[in-house]
């Protein structure tokens, strides 16, 4: 009886694409677009946004910066 059967198994080493190689293929070219995209989102930003504000250096820190390059701060 198990002859029966023997012929309509298919043999493992059907051919076709494994699985795993698919989900490997799937998430490594998700990863490879999500990157490519922040970058082209970097470098267009780059060039289309203004460049950032300093901000406003405080008086003290001024005074501190001449003190320590030996420029008597003013008023003193």
């Amino acid at each position: 009886m198990a002859d029966q059967f023997e012929d309509k198994v298919p043999p493992s080493d059907a051919k076709g694409f494994n699985p795993g190689l698919i989900v490997l293929i799937v998430v490594v070219g998700l990863l490879l677009l999500f990157l490519v995209g922040n970058y082209a989102l970097y470098v267009y930003a780059q060039r289309t946004l203004p460049p950032k504000k300093k901000k406003p250096v405080s008086k003290k820190k001024l005074k501190k910066e001449r003190l320590k390059q030996g420029v008597s701060a003013p008023g003193e």
